[in-house]
């Protein structure tokens, strides 16, 4: 038997997922007095490691840490010399190296730290872990009747989709799906490098590494624990990670590095040096310029509105952006949710059209047949 919608509980803000859009989101609310009820499907924000380094760019990430007044906290955490930039061909051969001076505007901190900032800032019990969100049903007026997986429910008068590529919100407003985009990321940790893998410390360098040839590379970097996060990336068939055995790192690696073949040993070290299991990736993007006509009382941000792949270092700063915007959008406009959510969109939607061209555009960059030279074009445009 259904629960009628007036008996269930209700919160007027609910953002599903907990990823660094939504929290910022929660916390530009919150400095402006306004509650909101966080839903993640994680059992704790311990439960899995949060990914690797982010570059926050003063544009957009500073920006809205600044408005969540978290930017001076933020600063406090960044990884220093982490801005370092090295590129290398499939030789090995040095093309590229630019020292962190302090000066680039891109601090590097670590996802899960600037997460913990993010929720520490905010009140005991924000957010609700371990609540899994199956769909949304809208209720007329704007509200909205979201369903979780354990059978119970809830309704809310303003609705956000803050959960990622495979969003449980996304179908309210849109039918767009992600697609694969043709290149597919195994990722792997080197541990305690400087005194474990000195030689692939040496090559990765204080900061980021791209060593790139024709449709493939190794993109690394240097955590703020002295770890190195690899990821070898391929331009492959939708399938090929499904011919892998994962299971088995050692098979695994064999079937990486054999896309990889006549690369200099110290580069295929990265893959054939991991501490623990690859981890197998295919990266997915939303359609460029994806956008959606207004619907009452929901809206998306960060992943779930404009998925995209990784390789213009945008993803985690407009799902900050986007969370933030949204923020002060509902706060200056106390009691019009519709004009809010439409003045937040009107922003939202050209910027992540023009982030989402960029990224494709530096994906079929990095890995063009005379790599690393589109990579060498660019910085050298950029200094010019």
């Amino acid at each position: 038997m259904t629960t009628p919608a007036h008996t269930l509980p209700h919160h007027p803000i609910a953002i599903v997922g907990a990823g660094l859009g939504g929290l910022a989101l929660t916390r530009v609310l919150h400095v402006h007095g306004i509650e909101a009820a966080v839903f993640d499907l994680d059992p704790s924000p311990a439960a899995r490691t949060q990914g690797g380094m982010l570059d926050i760019h003063d544009d957009s990430g500073q920006e809205a840490l600044r408005a969540a007044r978290l930017h001076e906290a933020f600063l406090a955490r960044v990884h220093v010399g982490g801005e370092a930039t090295r590129v290398l061909d499939q030789d090995a051969t040095v093309r590229l190296e630019e020292p962190d001076d302090g000066t680039r505007g891109r601090p590097e901190i670590d996802r899960g730290d600037l997460r913990d900032l993010l929720l520490d800032s905010l009140p005991q019990g924000t957010v609700r872990w371990g609540v899994k969100v199956t769909g949304a049903r809208p209720l007329g007026a704007g509200r909205h009747e979201v369903t979780l997986a354990d059978g119970n429910a809830f309704t809310t008068d303003v609705l956000v989709g803050a959960d990622g590529a495979w969003s449980r919100i996304r179908p309210l407003l849109s039918s767009a799906q992600p697609a694969y985009t043709g290149v597919s990321f195994v990722e792997a940790d080197l541990l305690e490098a400087d005194a474990r893998h000195p030689g692939s410390a040496r090559v990765v360098g204080g900061g980021m590494l791209f060593a790139l040839g024709a449709g493939r590379g190794f993109l690394a970097h240097r955590e703020s624990d002295g770890s190195l996060h690899v990821y070898a990336a391929v331009e492959a068939p939708e399938d090929w990670l499904d011919g892998i055995d994962f299971t088995d790192t050692e098979a695994a690696e064999a079937a990486v590095l054999k896309e990889f073949d006549g690369w200099d040993d110290s580069l295929k070290a990265l893959v054939t040096d991991a501490d623990g299991a690859l981890v197998p990736r295919r990266i997915h993007a939303l359609p460029v310029g994806h956008r959606w006509d207004r619907v009452p009382g929901v809206t998306l941000l960060g992943d779930a509105a404009h998925l995209m792949s990784p390789f213009a270092g945008e993803g985690a700063n407009l799902a900050l952006l986007d969370g933030a915007e949204l923020g002060l959008a509902l706060a200056a406009h106390p009691g019009d949710t519709e004009a809010a959510l439409a003045a937040y969109e009107e922003r939202m939607f050209p910027r992540a059209e023009f982030s989402a061209s960029e990224s494709a555009r530096s994906a079929a960059m990095l890995f063009r047949a005379d790599a690393p030279q589109g990579l060498l074009d660019m910085f050298a445009a950029d200094h010019g």
